[in-house]
């Protein structure tokens, strides 16, 4: 295999001089390529090649995995779970150790399926491939790899499917090449090629990519870039053919979706506020739950909360990351915001969307955190009374500067961890109790795994409910009388 940082038959380089729709283009013409090499393929298989999209980490990765999936789907390959599919892909996370463990004990197996198969096509893209020091490795010691991509040009997928299954002739050669292509940044926002959505009845809409807030633990902006928002008119168009193909529940989708448009009006051209957006949204014709994630309480706005209130529709639950709630802590951690501050926003929250619930996340053992810390944080939690929270035990992130900060025992960040851990647990079961007996409306999503007697929906603070019924119900809702809370979900019976 020959390898290159760049393939040298680019039409184009990425110098930002074609436009978004240049480049759409560009990609649709490499797919209609990349559908003639996986019939070449299919011919030499005497089968219909497969493929598998392993998905590690958020809501944004989930998204970008459906439009990787939704490319190879379009070419001609038919999906697998099997991690032993003619072209398998790794769309890695690298917010904690875990997840890069995780991936890389995966990827290392993957080799026992390449030796069984050997036209089989390994790929490796997402958050973890901006660091380069991963990159380094792969190369080294994972030399199998066909195909190490990022974030920034996860667009260009189209190209790299040819480029895997030909040489600069462009002609199908099974041999291929070995394409590693990272980006450093990119101003580009290339949002149509096709998608192959998990669910057919709920959907996630990207608004904006990227973060500005450099949260000193996190490496998020330095994998993901600076925040920029699209147009809020490609946005309403989607969610319009989102809702016409069947959709009843979308999920706005950014790291801080608060910032929405504030990239946009700082090179002058015109663009919603999140809060309007957020409303428009809620008006499209067929969309019956509107769902967003992720707002920063430090700008979590007024407008923001009264939008909420005054559109049903919306969803009833606000996932409002804390991290800590000790002030000597928030600042180290670069948050902007003091602990009475969050307090105070709960509790306008509480106050004009009652039936809201506040969901958050926390970090234990940031470096330098003392008992003192985590009893701040444990009155946070009493005074708050969180709905749930995403409890994390801090990890180390290479290049943020947290990593360069003095670590503390382990023993004191475990000790810390289950106190804020129990404190958590408690405070949910407490709020969820109280609905008991309450007929909500839920989205039927699944048929429950552990009992298929059972299907699991879904209400709009975002809590899991189990009623008796089939498959025929997932995409639909209905009223659901609560009648057993088990602590963090319910089982329920449809109200007929």
């Amino acid at each position: 295999m020959n390898e290159t940082q760049i393939p040298s038959r680019f039409l184009l380089k990425n110098t930002g001089e074609n436009t978004n729709e240049d480049e759409l283009a560009r990609q649709k013409v490499f797919l209609e390529r990349a559908r003639l090499h996986a019939g070449e393929l299919e011919r030499l298989l005497g089968r219909t090649p497969t493929f598998c999209v392993v998905n590690f980490g958020c809501q944004a990765n989930a998204k970008d995995s459906e439009k990787l999936a939704g490319v190879l789907r379009s070419a001609g390959f038919t999906g697998t779970e099997s991690e032993g599919a003619d072209f398998v892909i790794y769309n890695t996370c690298t917010v904690r150790d875990n997840a890069d463990n995780h991936f890389f004990g995966r990827l290392g197996r993957a080799s026992h399926f390449k030796k069984e198969n050997p036209s089989m096509k390994i790929a490796v893209c997402g958050c973890m491939m901006q660091e380069q020091g991963n990159v380094d490795k792969i190369r080294k010691s994972y030399p199998y790899v066909d195909l190490i991509f990022g974030t920034h040009n996860l667009f260009r997928f189209p190209e790299y499917l040819c480029d895997v299954y030909e040489k600069d002739t462009g002609a199908f050669d099974i041999r291929g090449q070995k394409i590693i292509d990272i980006w450093d940044k990119t101003d580009r926002i290339v949002e149509d090629l096709p998608a192959e959505r998990k669910y057919s009845f709920k959907a996630g809409v990207n608004i904006m990519f990227g973060c500005d807030n450099f949260c000193t633990y996190c490496i998020v902006p330095y994998v993901r870039g600076r925040e920029r928002s699209r147009n809020a008119s490609e946005i309403l168009r989607e969610v319009e053919a989102l809702a016409a193909d069947g959709v009843c529940e979308v999920m706005l989708l950014g790291q801080n979706v608060d910032s929405y448009g504030l990239d946009l009006i700082k090179k002058g051209e015109p663009s919603m506020s999140f809060p309007e957006l957020l409303e428009a949204v809620a008006h499209v014709p067929g969309i019956e739950r509107v769902r967003f994630m992720t707002p920063h309480p430090k700008d979590m706005s007024d407008d923001l909360i009264e939008v909420i209130r005054r559109n049903p529709n919306i969803a009833r639950h606000i996932h409002l990351p804390l991290q800590s709630g000790s002030d000597r802590i928030l600042k180290k951690m670069n948050r902007h915001y003091t602990k009475e501050q969050y307090i105070a926003l709960a509790e306008k929250i509480r106050e004009r969307i009652p039936d809201a619930a506040i969901t958050t996340d926390i970090i234990a053992g940031f470096p330098g955190e003392e008992m003192c810390d985590v009893e701040d944080t444990l009155d946070v939690i009493r005074r708050v009374g969180f709905d749930n929270a995403y409890t994390f035990i801090y990890s180390i992130r290479r290049g943020t500067p947290a990593a360069k900060m003095e670590q503390i025992p382990e023993e004191q960040v475990k000790e810390g961890f289950d106190k804020i851990l129990s404190a958590v647990q408690e405070s949910a079961r407490n709020r969820a109790s109280i609905l008991t007996g309450r007929t909500m409306r839920a989205l039927v999503e699944e048929v429950n795994k552990q009992d298929p007697q059972y299907v699991s929906a879904r209400l709009s603070n975002n809590i899991i409910v189990h009623i008796p019924g089939d498959e025929s119900m997932i995409g639909k809702f209905y009223d659901v009388h609560l009648d057993t809370c088990k602590g963090f979900y319910f089982f329920g019976t449809v109200v007929r």
